[in-house]
């Protein structure tokens, strides 16, 4: 496996409103072909005539797709799939199948359009910050080319049909990824996430749906997706995002008054560790990016860049790091290279 260089996102560049505490805004759209059979029941023969209509009508758009290149899956490594999926520009189901599937993805890789997922068709697109709008504009832009050229299927009454039933009518869902240390420190969290639950916003982890809180990362999304228009879902899981970051933003700087000292030391000791560790764990890692995040925006250790600490977010997962080596790794091996990869990238910085 030869060795790659690691493509930082559009995402992970740490600018955007509210970037102190909103990591990224994502949003994805569910689209299918009328009269074909959703993928996981179609044919192999109806699955290469969804991509070849898609690849064919993209073809068409003059300009739009000049910095978008198609991906078959059947042709991508096992390792630069599974580098995507950790990028979070594609599915891991994406990467699992390559049932007639493939991918677009722009050379900022802030908007990647999946084949032959779960649906015929998904457009996303994911910008730093708290950019719900930015990214929904981007998906709807893609959206009107494609239905300009394709056929989807639609009811009168239910909306865009897709494959899970729960993503009938607009076919949007919206997500934001964000930083709540000191909402989870001063136990509060618990209480926002019921209060959450109440106004159809879900709650999950770092790495979507299933996954546990760690390293003080949620995603919040809208869970409702019929009997709303696709602006009112983006507002509403904007004014949400917001109540919440303001929130975080007032437990901060109640432990910045009441903890000013223990929250420096946090942050310094882990800013040592992974200045110094040549073992770390994923977990291990993801919590002391974790305490340095928290101390750098509260302004108790250097100036790091968002940048950096959401590019190691990433670098550190399995199989970034498989990537960067240049070959298989097991589980120590792959603790030794997180610790090397992170400390490469804090090499220089004050301590």
């Amino acid at each position: 496996m030869p060795e790659k260089t690691f493509i930082v996102s559009h995402w992970m560049e740490g600018t955007g409103p509210y970037a102190e505490v909103a990591v990224s805004s994502r949003v994805r759209l569910a689209r299918n072909i009328r009269d074909i059979p959703f993928p996981y029941l179609a044919s192999n023969t109806q699955t290469n005539k969804v991509r070849e209509m898609i690849c064919s009508g993209a073809a068409e758009q003059e300009n739009k797709f000049d910095d978008l290149h198609f991906l078959k899956m059947e042709e991508a490594e096992n390792i630069d799939r599974h580098v995507l999926v950790e990028k979070h520009l594609i599915s891991p189901l994406l990467a699992k199948e390559s049932h007639n599937s493939g991918v677009f993805l722009r050379k900022d890789e802030a908007v990647s359009i999946m084949v032959n997922e779960e649906d015929h068709l998904r457009i996303q697109s994911i910008f730093p910050g708290l950019q719900l709008e930015k990214a929904w504009e981007e998906v709807d832009s893609f959206d009107n080319l494609f239905e300009n050229k394709l056929d989807y299927a639609f009811h009168e009454r239910y909306g865009y049909l897709t494959a899970c039933p729960t993503n009938v009518g607009t076919g949007l869902r919206a997500s934001v990824m964000l930083h709540v240390p000191a909402l989870i420190k001063t136990k509060q969290f618990n209480r926002i996430l019921g209060a959450l639950s109440q106004v159809g916003v879900a709650v999950r982890g770092l790495y979507g749906e299933g996954t546990d809180i760690i390293g003080n990362m949620v995603q919040i999304s809208n869970q409702i997706t019929l009997g709303q228009s696709e602006k009112e879902i983006i507002r509403n899981l904007f004014s949400v995002t917001r109540q919440v970051i303001e929130q975080e933003n007032a437990a901060r700087q109640s432990l910045l008054n009441e903890n000013r000292e223990v929250i420096a030391d946090q942050s310094w000791r882990a800013l040592g560790v992974l200045k110094y560790a040549h073992l770390l764990s994923s977990q291990e890692a993801i919590q002391l990016l974790s305490d340095i995040r928290l101390g750098f925006e509260l302004g108790l250790v250097p100036r790091i860049e968002r940048r950096l600490l959401n590019q190691m977010l990433v670098l550190i997962r399995p199989a970034c790091l498989q990537m960067l080596a240049g070959k298989d790794l097991d589980a120590r091996e792959r603790d030794q290279e997180r610790a090397r990869q992170i400390r490469e990238s804090l090499k220089g910085l004050a301590s």
